[in-house]
């Protein structure tokens, strides 16, 4: 296939297998799959796609875990011209009946178990038409859909092109974001914001053909699809792994040789828990950080972990894919920062009135560029909350182009770095002041006691919000030799007085969405009435 031909999806498979086509590019437990064979398995999906009448920019939901039909299904939706849904294994039927009846699915492709959970939802929705099912296991009958099964499409002649004059800014999937308010919002992305978003990453991490990337968070999440294209946008090898303990990542690590792992925080906290020795991790030549604040002592155990990789820590929001990331020649020299803009990307830092911030000056995220997504799928007042002009541009254009207002308060240096305050809608309100919750939880990670840490932000009488901190404890240690005493005299000793939390509570786990990240909308929820008989806070005022 010729390079000037590489600007869709499933075009990344077919540069590899038109390359190298015995070189691996999917692994699972005892299976893998070389680029020539995947490239073949697509296309056949493809064509058996549209025998059963898929047409252009029409819904594909997969409900699977990670395995290879979960990856052929996504790159072979794309080539037939529809647009793929990934939905999270470990999302129940109420939550799964919400994505298909929102972006209008007409194709489900799952297991014959899934689908025996998702049965009594399906019923009602009125654009699904067919099930694919890929263990052929015979359907319920009487169902109000067709099913046909994984190995009959297979069979189906080759579909290599998708039908029409399909560019890159044809809609290629819609990935649902966890959000902290309200149901999940469907972000669509194009052809271009993932080829673009592969070839930056791809580009900064330095992936290359023999590279074994673990891809270990959710492909319904933008950082674990990004593992997937990362990956075959360097004619590498992904292996797909669904953990169920870190000790799994371990093994695999040890077994396949791993190079790059990224994960999000709470799931690096539980991998630096573990015992590595220096055979066991010196095949990982990066390690990444996304979906949230790094804690520097959980980044300087990792360091110790992993002593030949180089970590990148990046920031990123599904409405953009990717924003920026920090070069492991930075780490120390600006601790804390989220870096810059990854390439052919524009990040701003914009005052409400979209005038730029003066340097350390907080104000929100703004990023423009060809990652920026198509808006929310059948929510245009949401859309236009968040999809705006930027400004700047030039006074003769009469189509404005687009950027995304992150909803993210940021802080830029003088040279251009970039450093986290808060969402907005996470920002704690407490006697007149706006909190950043990570600035109070990066002091509880320095005690050196704390797995993990939330400061949230809980209705007060008479400070509007009070702060509250909930820590888990790493295994190695017994929650009651944890001092809450000195926890909260440390951050007493580091922080301003209206900083300080007024409790804090241990709890044994903290609840995830289903990204990996921890859920704090559930923690405000839970702890929502916690100071309803306390109208002073714990700690003195003076």
């Amino acid at each position: 296939m010729d390079t000037h031909m590489h600007y869709l999806l499933h075009h990344l498979i077919e540069t590899g297998a038109a390359r190298t086509p015995e070189r691996p590019a999917l692994s699972h437990k005892q299976d893998q799959v070389c680029y020539g064979e995947l490239s073949t398995r697509v296309q056949q999906l493809a064509g058996g796609l549209r025998d059963l009448g898929l047409q252009r920019h029409e819904r594909v939901a997969i409900y699977l875990p990670k395995q290879h039909e979960t990856v052929i299904s996504l790159f072979a939706v794309a080539q037939a011209g529809g647009v793929f849904v990934p939905v999270n294994p470990v999302l129940k039927a109420p939550q799964v009946q919400h994505i298909l009846n929102d972006c209008n699915v007409r194709i489900l492709i799952t297991s014959h178990a899934r689908l025996q959970q998702l049965a009594p939802s399906l019923a009602s929705l009125r654009d699904l038409k067919q099930v694919v099912l890929v263990d052929d296991n015979p359907p319920s009958a009487h169902a109000p859909y067709s099913v046909a099964t994984w190995h009959q499409l297979q069979d189906a002649p080759a579909c290599s092109a998708p039908p029409g004059a399909v560019t890159d800014s044809d809609m290629a999937a819609i990935l649902y974001t966890s959000g902290s308010t309200g149901k999940p919002k469907g972000v669509v992305l194009s052809h271009r914001n993932l080829m673009v978003g592969a070839q930056s990453v791809a580009g900064y991490l330095g992936n290359r053909p023999d590279d074994r990337i673990l891809a270990v968070l959710p492909l319904s999440f933008d950082a674990g699809l990004s593992q997937i294209t990362t990956a075959f946008e360097a004619g590498a090898c992904c292996y797909l792994m669904d953990f169920l303990l870190p000790n799994d990542v371990r093994r695999q690590v040890t077994r396949h040789q791993i190079t790059g792992i990224t994960a999000v925080p709470p799931l690096w906290s539980q991998i630096a828990a573990l015992n590595w020795n220096d055979e066991t991790a010196s095949s990982v030549r990066y390690f990444a950080n996304t979906g949230g604040h790094m804690p520097r002592s959980l980044l300087a155990r990792l360091r110790t972990l992993f002593p030949n990789a180089q970590p990148f820590l990046m920031y990123g929001l599904t409405e953009a894919f990717r924003s920026t990331y920090l070069p492991p020649d930075q780490i120390d020299l600006k601790p804390g920062s989220i870096g810059k803009a990854i390439p052919n990307a524009e990040v701003l830092v914009l005052r409400e009135d979209g005038i730029p911030c003066l340097p350390h000056e907080p104000g929100e995220l703004v990023h423009r560029g060809p990652l920026v997504s198509q808006g929310y799928w059948n929510d245009p007042e949401k859309t236009r909350e968040r999809f705006k002009p930027f400004p700047g541009q030039a006074e003769g254009l009469v189509f404005k182009e687009l950027a995304v207002w992150s909803g993210d308060t940021v802080t830029r240096d003088e040279e251009g770095y970039l450093y986290f305050v808060g969402r907005r809608d996470e920002m704690i309100k407490t006697s007149g002041y706006r909190v950043s919750p990570s600035e109070i939880e990066e002091i509880a990670y320095q005690s050196g006691q704390i797995r993990d840490a939330v400061a949230i932000g809980v209705p007060h009488a008479a400070l509007g919000q009070a702060i509250l901190l909930i820590v888990t404890v790493p295994a190695t240690l017994d929650s009651a030799a944890l001092s809450i005493d000195a926890l909260l005299l440390r951050c007493r000793e580091q922080l301003p007085n209206f900083m300080v939390p007024h409790k804090c509570i241990v709890e044994a786990e903290l609840p995830r969405n289903p990204n990996g990240k921890i859920d704090r909308r559930l923690l405000a929820e839970r702890y929502a009435e916690f100071f309803d008989d306390q109208s002073e806070p714990a700690h003195a005022e003076g």
